[in-house]
């Protein structure tokens, strides 16, 4: 932030000054009145007035005190002669034009304050002026996000602005807008391209502008790229490139327009995320209405689905998934072990509805899908014929994906009817809730299809009737209380022992478990319900009591 030597010298105050080296294209940020030593009063670009005290008569004592000022990188220095300094020697003029410093005379009798006057309104004038602009190109970055705007619009106003190639990529490194960026760097950034590697160097800048403390430098070869980055809310939402042809362009002003552009690329993102939760909300909210309560499917319905991306005119069947997860022990004890991205709802959430929207490109099938409270319901299309063939395909990819995405996840399924499939969204939710809840009964993982719970559905029917309540209330009343009280497995043994046809044998490998373990097991189960097991009808009763046990326990 400074003024050319050149507008400098066209003040008023110094048209009797006589510059006595080369013009260099210089700037002017500051000016002060300095006289040996100089130590480190001086600044980067400053204009410096001196009387040339102490120095006038040695000619050494001068040369020393501008290689002082020379080191310091200032832009002019300007003696007052005619008291203390009356010519300056050639040999002082060769060192700082050897060294790009301006050296000039001042008549005595102008005032140094006068000078320090003008040359500040100067300076305060043009960083006026500078200020106003970027206050400009700020509200106009802004007004771009505001007016709907995008990324790309955001590139061209600071190429613009700037003149400096420019790429802007989100959190996941894809560039979404580009102004004249090489992308050969970008694929070298991200690792695509092997020929060549982006090593991050210290970043050395002689603006002491605040924003250069969050530049990232990379070398590439022989050439430097830079780097910010987007950050919302303390998350990072991807990244600014800019490569300036020399590391002069980025100047005070070209600084403080990146800084603009950050904040109204954090702004756009703020603006995109929060539109694509809208968006989500929207899509869940309907979709949970859709299968809890029943719809008529008139145009207004139809017309609100087409907005939201759903097609409610094809065939369907309803898919219910409930979800449980369970870390490893490893990742559980380990201290060091980072956070698995699983285990956040919204990040699992999001793994999932990605493996059945790809599944479902994968088969050519439509898909909708929301979450409710641990659970997962998908609409899937499907022709009549090959449904749970299609169901089951379509299972097998989402499984396959998110058990090496997210490990300890397990998804229990019920399947709803398919029926013709035509605008029967409820029923089939319906249909396929029940089929997840007889499904729980069994083990976790397990893909139940409502037409292939016929039996079960019985059960569930007569389960209401109190006078059956009653009985399976007596037949088990003992048992259930003896599994609680002894963490037992009573009422699970009969069941497997049942499922082999009371096979002992293949029961005590099923479970596990010793022969005559097994055996102890079966008799207790007969003293505590007082029925013997090889008789058909306690057998039977005592198979359809703990059946409706279960299913009650479901149900409820």
């Amino acid at each position: 932030m400074g003024v050319a030597v050149e507008e400098v010298l066209k003040l008023s105050v110094l048209e009797k000054a006589k510059v006595q080296t080369e013009m260099y294209h210089r700037q002017v940020d500051w000016i002060s009145v300095i006289e040996t030593p100089v130590e480190n009063f001086v600044r980067n670009n400053e204009f410096v007035l001196s009387t040339g005290v102490g120095c006038g008569e040695d000619v050494l004592a001068l040369e020393e005190y501008v290689r002082d000022v020379i080191r310091s990188e200032a832009s002019v220095l300007a003696f007052a002669t005619g008291r203390h300094l009356y010519k300056i020697p050639d040999r002082v003029l060769k060192l700082a034009e050897k060294h790009e410093l301006i050296v000039m005379e001042i008549p005595w009798e102008v005032r140094f304050g006068d000078i320090l006057q003008d040359v500040l309104r100067l300076i305060n004038e043009e960083s006026r002026q500078e200020q106003q602009r970027t206050e400009e190109i700020r509200q106009e970055l802004i007004n771009c996000v505001l007016n709907g705007k995008g990324l790309q619009e955001i590139t061209s106003i600071i190429y613009q602005n700037t003149g400096i190639p420019t790429a802007i990529s989100d959190h996941n490194k894809q560039i979404r807008a580009n102004q004249y960026f090489d992308r050969y760097f970008i694929d070298v950034l991200n690792g695509h391209e092997l020929s060549q590697e982006g090593i991050l160097v210290e970043t050395e800048m002689d603006s002491e502008h605040p924003l250069r403390h969050y530049i990232e430098t990379y070398e590439i070869g022989d050439q430097k790229c830079y780097q910010l980055t987007i950050l919302s809310n303390y998350k990072k939402q991807g990244y600014i490139l800019f490569k300036p042809k020399e590391e002069k362009e980025l100047t005070w002003v070209n600084l403080h327009i990146l800084e603009h552009a950050l904040t109204a690329c954090a702004l756009y993102f703020v603006k995109e995320n929060a539109i694509e939760m809208t968006e989500i909300r929207l899509k869940d909210n309907f979709l949970l209405d859709l299968a809890k309560r029943e719809r008529e499917m008139d145009r207004a319905l139809l017309s609100k689905a087409q907005l939201l991306g759903y097609d409610l005119e094809k065939p369907y069947i309803c898919l219910v998934g409930h979800i449980r997860f369970v870390q490893p022990e490893e990742e559980r004890t380990s201290l060091t072990m980072p956070q698995v991205k699983s285990s956040s709802i919204n990040s699992r959430n999001y793994y999932i509805q990605k493996e059945v929207t790809h599944a479902g490109d994968a088969l050519h099938r439509r898909t909708m899908t929301t979450f409710d409270e641990g659970e997962v319901i998908v609409y899937l299309e499907t022709d009549r014929p090959d449904y749970g063939e299609t169901a089951n395909q379509f299972l097998d990819l989402i499984e396959r994906r998110l058990h090496e995405l997210l490990k300890g996840i397990t998804i229990s399924w019920g399947i709803s009817c398919h029926k013709g499939g035509y605008q029967v969204f409820h029923k089939s939710y319906e249909e396929a809730e029940t089929a997840l809840k007889i499904g729980q009964q069994h083990e976790e993982g397990e893909r139940t299809f409502f037409s292939d719970t016929r039996m079960n559905r019985l059960l569930m029917a007569l389960s209401h009737e109190e006078e059956i309540g009653a009985i399976v209330s007596d037949t088990l009343e003992k048992l259930i209380d003896y599994d609680q009280k002894r963490q037992t497995e009573l009422i699970h043994t009969f069941m497997v022992y049942n499922k082999y046809n009371s096979n002992v044998s293949q029961t005590a490998r099923a479970l596990n478990l010793h022969r005559q373990s097994l055996l102890h097991r079966l008799r207790n189960i007969e003293h505590l319900t007082g029925l013997s097991l090889l008789n058909a009808d306690d057998l039977f009763l005592l198979e359809l009591s703990v059946r409706l046990w279960l299913l009650k326990k479901v149900d409820a």
